[in-house]
């Protein structure tokens, strides 16, 4: 039988690291990432005894499964050339193939909940999962902070918590999202980086990087190295614009950084930015999914529409 792999979106997260790993597990295929893991993944896997995925820097003539994603410029590079096999997500459909192939896709707060919920009995024999899985939803929910959170994804923590042994789901979420919060020591590439993903918005290239941090006075530090980094990053990477939110998961709130015109962020959050200003809070916003790539996809749509 050819081997499978079951791989994730490149700039790897905790929930497409650990879906990789535990979906893998169950099937019997083989684990991949598509890019290097950051320390809040590496505390998960290290806490629950897991081993990080094979490296896959391209996937050519190989069979593959992709697991939180589904847009192509976030396939691992040479997807073109493998076969893709199915798909397992939690974001919008962007996927389009000229073969039959298995996809499930619902609209829960992690890759990671749907996992659980499909395969739960075998996980149940597997603490390990069950708490790396937990790790997972906490990281992609923002500890249920973020407004993509359903009902569904707090019952199932809960039940990944009993298998795994943990008593306070909360505190174990802070836990986790701690062990990558920190900016310091880590370089401008790795901050804007770490969780970065392109978006192809009505034929328009737009980046979005998102980190979140426990400490707003970190990133106020850093505010003219990100700009000139984001700057440097829409002029050589052809984008139309290149966003970084710094979210706050204790007071809840984004600081938006953008390159780009100024007026689709106004018009896309409600917002009004002085001339010259070249970031932006808002209250409230903690999801890229749902609250950031939404609008911003809506306002570029009407600005690219043909006047009749």
């Amino acid at each position: 039988m050819e081997e499978i792999i079951v791989i994730g979106h490149k700039n790897p997260d905790t929930d497409t690291v650990i879906s990789s790993v535990v979906l893998s597990g169950i099937m019997g295929w083989k684990p991949g990432r598509a890019g290097e893991i950051n320390k809040e993944t590496e505390f998960v896997l290290n806490h629950f005894g897991l081993s990080s995925p094979e490296l896959i820097t391209n996937a050519t003539g190989r069979k593959i499964f992709l697991v939180d994603h589904n847009e192509a410029a976030q396939i691992v590079d040479g997807h073109e050339e493998a076969e893709i096999v199915g798909i397992l997500d939690h974001h919008k459909v962007q996927f389009s193939s000229s073969r039959p192939l298995y996809i499930h896709i619902e609209p829960l707060g992690s890759t990671a909940s749907l996992i659980a919920k499909l395969y739960m009995e075998k996980i149940r024999l597997n603490p390990a999962w069950a708490g790396a899985l937990l790790g997972a939803i906490m990281s992609d929910t923002v500890i249920f902070k973020s407004p993509t959170t359903t009902d569904e994804d707090k019952k199932i923590a809960g039940e990944l918590a009993e298998i795994a042994g943990i008593g306070d789901v909360a505190a174990f979420g802070l836990e986790v999202k701690k062990a990558n919060a920190s900016l310091s020591g880590k370089s401008i590439e790795e901050i804007v980086g770490a969780d970065y993903k392109d978006f192809d918005m009505s034929g328009k290239k737009v980046g979005i990087g998102q980190t979140e941090v426990v400490d707003a006075a970190e990133v106020a530090a850093k505010r003219d190295e990100i700009i000139t980094y984001i700057d440097t990053l829409k002029s050589s990477g052809g984008y139309e614009m290149v966003i970084f939110a710094a979210t706050d998961i204790i007071n809840e709130g984004s600081e938006l950084f953008f390159s780009g015109d100024k007026s689709v962020i106004e018009k896309a959050f409600g917002v009004n930015i002085p001339d010259g200003e070249r970031s932006v809070r808002i209250p409230g916003l903690m999801s890229r999914k749902k609250q950031i790539v939404p609008p911003l996809e809506e306002v570029i749509k009407i600005s690219r529409a043909p006047i009749v």
